[in-house]
Order: C-alpha cells, then sequence, then structure tokens
C-alpha cells in the first residue's frame, strides 16, 4: 500500500472514505471528529445522539457523507475508554479499520493526522496508525492460486494541517512503512513451508539483503565443521538437507565502537529428532527458524533507515530430523567453545545452536553486548501465554532498554529470573554440561545454558516460543507468523548509546 502525507482536510479530499475516531461514552465528538461533524451537517453527532454508534473498542459504522465537496463516506471507529487509550490500542484501531474496509473492496482511504491524546505527539500517533495498518493487512498468498476474495488496499493519503508539520509527519510514516516492509519481510520467512524453507534457502534469502552496508557471509558445512561448531553440526545430522551459518555484517556507524550481535535460532523445521514431536500441530514447526528471520528483518530495517550503529546478525540454520544419521541421547558433542554438552533431549537442539552461535559471537566480535531471540522453550509459553515474550541476561542496562522499547512498540516481554542455583539442574555427570534439566524452569534452565556460552560479553535472551506464531487473528496480527521481535529490537537499536559511555 502506498502512504503519502499531504497537506490539507481529509473530510474535503475527493477520497471513498475517511477515518475517524471517537472515544467511547462521550457524547460530544472531539478532534478531528468534530471538525468532520462541522463539514458534514453534524453527522456525527446525529449517530451519537441516536445510540447507532458508542465508540467502542474497535466498533465501525460506514455512513455516508451529506456533503457533495469532498469524501463519500465515513468510517467511524471506536477508541475505546479514553482512560485507557495507548499507541498500542491505536494501531489496533487503524488496523482494524483497514480490513474493514479491505473486505468491502475499497482501495483508497485517508485519515487526518492528529493526536487522539496529549501524551503522545501527533508523529507519534501517526506512526501507530500506519503501522497498524500496514501490519493488519498482511497477508501470505504465494500459494494461492486463486485469491480474489478481497481487493488489495492501494492508497493510504494521510491528511497534516499545516504544511509546518508535513516534514516530520511524513518522516514518521515513512519510518513506519519500512519497518512494517521489515515485519512483513519477516513473516513471509516464517510462514513458507519447510520444503520451500531449508538452511540453504534461508541462506539465499540472507545474501539478497546484501548491500553497500550489508554484508552477507554463508558458511557451509565443511567451513562449519572447521571451526568447531560440533553443536550445530549435531543438529543436522539427521536430515539431508546441509546446515548454514549465516552472517550479516551492518556498518552503520564510521566509530569504532563493537558492534551489537544479534543472534536468532533458525531451526527451519523441527521434528524433535530421535525424541520426536507428537503429530498433532508438528507442522506449525516451520516457526521454529523465527528468531533467525527476525534477525534478518531487524538488519532489513536498520540498513533501509541507515541507523548509526554497526550490527552484526548471526543465525544458524539447520533442520532437525530423525535421519539415520541423526544425533541421539547420551551423545557428546563438543561445541565451538570448547565445552562439551551431553544430549539428554534431541529436542532440546535449538540451545545447541545457539551455544555455536553466541560463542562465535563473542570471540569473533568482541561485541558491547549480545541480544538472542529464539523460538526456544514450550515452558515460556506455558509461563507467559502466546503474547508476551519472555526475557532473561545479565546486563541490567540492555534489559531496561529492551523493556522500554517493548511498552513503545506493543511487543511485549516479562523478565523471569536467571538464578544460578538452578546451574545444578544441567549439571552433567559426563560432561561440561547437558543439554535439558528437569520439567521444571525449563525456560531458566535453557537460559542458564546459553549464558555458558557468552563468555563476558553482556548478554540478554529472548524467548518468543509464544508471540512468534498468532493462534487466532489478534488487532494487527493476523493468524499465523508474527514478525514478533523486529520492532521491538529496531526500536532499541535506534535508540542504542554504547553501554561505556
Amino acid at each position: 500500500m502506498q502512504v503519502s502525507v499531504l497537506t490539507g482536510d481529509a473530510v474535503r479530499s475527493k477520497v471513498p472514505v475517511v477515518i475517524v475516531c471517537h472515544f467511547e461514552d462521550e457524547n460530544r465528538p472531539s478532534g478531528y471528529a468534530a471538525h468532520a461533524d462541522t463539514i458534514t451537517g453534524k453527522l456525527v453527532t446525529d449517530l451519537l445522539t441516536a445510540g447507532d454508534f458508542k465508540g467502542k473498542m474497535n466498533e465501525t459504522l460506514l455512513a455516508y457523507s451529506r456533503t457533495d465537496d469532498g469524501a463519500r463516506r465515513i468510517l467511524l471507529i471506536g477508541l475505546g475508554k479514553r482512560s485507557e487509550f495507548t499507541l498500542d490500542r491505536y494501531r489496533g484501531t487503524f488496523s482494524t479499520a483497514a480490513r474493514y474496509l479491505r473486505d468491502r473492496r475499497i482501495t483508497t482511504i485517508a485519515f487526518q493526522a492528529e493526536t487522539p491524546v496529549h501524551d503522545f505527539t501527533v508523529s507519534e500517533a501517526v506512526a501507530a496508525a500506519v503501522d497498524g495498518m500496514l501490519l493488519g493487512l498482511y497477508r501470505f498468498t504465494p500459494f494461492k492460486t486463486n485469491d480474489d476474495t478481497t481487493a488489495a488496499m492501494e492508497d493510504c493519503r494521510i491528511f497534516v494541517d499545516s504544511d509546518a508539520d508535513l516534514k516530520a509527519i511524513r518522516s514518521a510514516a515513512d519510518e513506519a512503512r519500512q519497518i512494517a516492509d521489515a515485519v512483513a519481510f519477516t513473516r513471509d520467512l516464517v510462514s513458507s513451508p519447510a520444503n520451500e524453507m531449508t538452511p540453504v534457502i534461508m541462506a539465499s534469502k540472507a545474501l539478497e539483503l546484501a548491500s553497500s552496508s550489508v554484508r552477507v557471509t554463508v558458511l557451509e558445512r565443511d567451513e562449519i565443521e572447521q571451526l568447531g561448531m560440533n553443536a550445530l553440526i549435531g543438529v543436522a545430522k539427521g536430515s539431508s538437507e546441509p546446515p548454514r551459518f549465516i552472517i550479516l555484517e551492518y556498518k552503520g556507524s564510521s566509530k569504532t565502537s563493537p558492534p551489537i550481535v544479534l543472534v536468532g535460532k533458525g531451526v527451519t523445521f523441527d521434528s524433535g529428532g530421535i525424541c520426536i514431536k507428537p503429530a498433532d500441530k508438528m507442522d506449525q514447526m516451520k516457526d521454529d527458524m523465527a528468531g533467525g528471520a527476525a534477525v534478518m528483518g531487524t538488519i532489513k530495517a536498520a540498513a533501509t533507515l541507515s541507523l548509526p550503529i554497526n550490527i552484526v546478525g548471526i543465525i544458524p540454520a539447520a533442520e532437525n530430523l530423525p535421519g539415520g544419521s541423526a544425533y541421539k541421547p547420551s551423545d557428546v558433542l563438543r561445541s565451538h567453545s570448547g565445552k562439551t554438552i551431553e544430549v539428554i533431549n534431541t529436542d532440546a537442539e535449538g540451545r545447541l545452536l545457539l551455544a555455536d552461535a553466541l560463542s562465535y559471537g563473542h570471540s569473533r566480535y568482541r561485541p558491547q553486548a549480545m541480544i538472542d531471540i529464539a523460538t526456544l522453550t514450550g515452558a515460556c509459553l506455558v509461563a507467559l501465554g502466546e503474547d508476551i515474550i519472555g526475557m532473561l541476561g545479565t546486563h541490567v542496562t540492555v534489559k531496561e532498554r529492551l523493556t522500554a522499547s517493548a511498552q513503545a512498540t506493543g511487543e511485549f516481554l516479562w523478565e523471569l529470573p536467571l538464578w544460578d542455583d538452578y546451574n545444578e539442574l544441567i549439571k552433567s555427570d559426563i560432561a561440561d554440561v547437558k543439554n535439558t534439566g528437569p520439567r521444571f524452569a525449563g525456560t531458566i534452565t535453557a537460559a542458564l545454558f546459553l549464558k555458558k556460552f557468552t563468555g563476558t560479553t553482556p548478554w540478554v535472551h529472548l524467548d518468543i516460543a509464544g508471540p512468534s506464531w498468532a493462534s487466532k487473528d489478534k488487532p494487527y496480527i493476523p493468524k499465523g507468523a508474527s514478525g514478533c521481535g523486529v520492532r521491538l529490537l529496531v526500536h532499541c537499536l535506534k535508540n542504542w548509546t554504547d553501554l561505556d559511555e
């Protein structure tokens, strides 16, 4: 969808429909709704008085305008209670509006740039609105041979009161569009069926991101073995699909400060290996590379936005299948760091890939911080549900920055304790560590396992097992791949300052 920002009045413009917002249980229209009411001969007031529209959260009412000089229709949409307003709810509101109009085959829409409450700037509100519309309109259709059920939304026109605001609001809308494009790219990767998103194909998608500011390196099996990444190799042994180790280096700053390293789990299909998963919902295990996809999407956004920071993305990619040469419970793997790992459960494979990647990131780049993101544990899904990211880590400042970014983007997270006493639960009798502990505290023991491979680097782990995949439609996340993590990480990196400053 094309997004344009113009000076003028949305209701007076020649568009099929204008989106107008109203708070719940307020008898009089306010803000731009009051202006629209005047232009249309008290249309909004009459609808409110008649009780046809109350302004409840995401309530919609499409009405014909009473003026011949301007928009043909007005879509009234509810913002809910004013006291409960957030930018995240605003995203959901505009997503609802855009979907509603698309389903009625309306291809061009408009709205007036405004801030519903004074807690946020007009630019912030416009960015949230664009964000919500683009994220909500997303569909994954490459494998549909006949997809004509709905028309594509082609054009959104945002009107600004004066030229003085034009530049800032245009910049905010454009940034939101570029980040939404990166989220869509990430969703496409995760939505792709496993036969169309193997480690080799995932690496080829990473190579497409190469540019003057992004250097992409892909290591093949022999090179991975030479680096001593036997944990990654072990996971890949059960599949005929070869592993790949993907490195994306974004150079956004001429400063010599160390980069931020992002590490994403790239298991393109996870059957559980020898410890095979139940058949029910195994098809969803194509999303086990959502962390790696999020890293790629973040690098894509960083390059498009020209963020003034150096970032390295590392994605260990493999399939976890129970072939004849598959790794087995009781195997001992010598990792890139030199630490040995006793395999207890082959379905705890993601942490094995991440162990080699984190060790490589620490030793190769000496970064100022590492953040890994992974669909790592079902235990996190049990603990926090489908909507919340689990966060554990060693550096207070990095965790605080991610928490602030979570509030700003609506990609909410919750910190779990990285309690050292639980190291006893993953202590091996025959190796340095075992890859899984008992049933309880699974998210914490998985993070403690990863911590052993981060060296002295400040590190935070994000478990996206819940929010990486939506089991049903959400306000601006259609059912399926969510692209979780991209907006969170981009916001954090956009506002990053060196940890030693």
